[in-house]
């Protein structure tokens, strides 16, 4: 398999976009770039945990009626969800109605307030923290690219012991990859070298 795509606009991307409008925008824009704030990372860990079993492009696109459904991921809202809303999120059809994401969701709201509630920036220094140290060898190919790593593994752990749900280890190596705690893109693709670490 090809490791690159060249785009209609002649740019040479990770080939996972395709010839997708706004995977190349999100590929551009957001994948691999540091993303750091307590709400933004709870939306990414909420929005990861929601992909579980499904392609990130469905999540993508739903994205705006995740962010209208759960009061734009503000965890402090969310925490006081009650049966009423449960009820109300498993008829919303802008989002993936699948109960155990939705009270997983609520409950990883409760467990971050609980965490910043100790010092405002907890959850990005407690995820930040796991990011790999110094540099690391470019992806030549995705058969270069891992599911799971060391790092997403002890994320993983140190999540779950918190009281996160739907943190595994494949979920949080892919949202270290989305928030740039890991930069994967691969060589000859035009954000490779434009993408900061940390």
């Amino acid at each position: 398999m090809n490791s690159l795509v060249i785009s209609d606009d002649g740019r040479a991307r990770c080939a996972w976009v395709g010839d997708d409008r706004e995977y190349a925008r999100y590929h551009d824009e957001e994948w691999g770039i540091p993303l750091h704030g307590d709400r933004r990372l709870f939306e990414k860990l909420s929005l990861e945990g929601f992909q579980a079993g499904l392609s990130w492009i469905s999540i993508l696109r739903r994205r705006p009626g995740f962010r209208a459904a759960f009061h734009d991921f503000e965890p402090a809202v969310i925490a006081e969800f009650d049966d009423d809303d449960i009820a109300r999120l498993m008829l919303d059809d802008r989002i993936i109605r699948n109960r155990a994401k939705i009270l997983a969701t609520i409950g990883n709201a409760r467990v971050t307030l609980e965490l910043v509630a100790e010092s405002s920036g907890a959850l990005d220094e407690l995820m930040w923290s796991f990011a790999p140290e110094g540099p690391r060898a470019r992806p030549k190919d995705f058969g270069d690219l891992a599911a799971i790593t060391p790092e997403s593994t002890a994320l993983s752990a140190a999540l779950k012991a918190r009281g996160f749900r739907f943190v595994g280890p494949t979920t949080m190596h892919a949202l270290m990859q989305s928030a740039g705690m890991i930069d994967d893109h691969v060589q000859g693709c035009w954000r490779a070298e434009s993408v900061g670490q940390r």
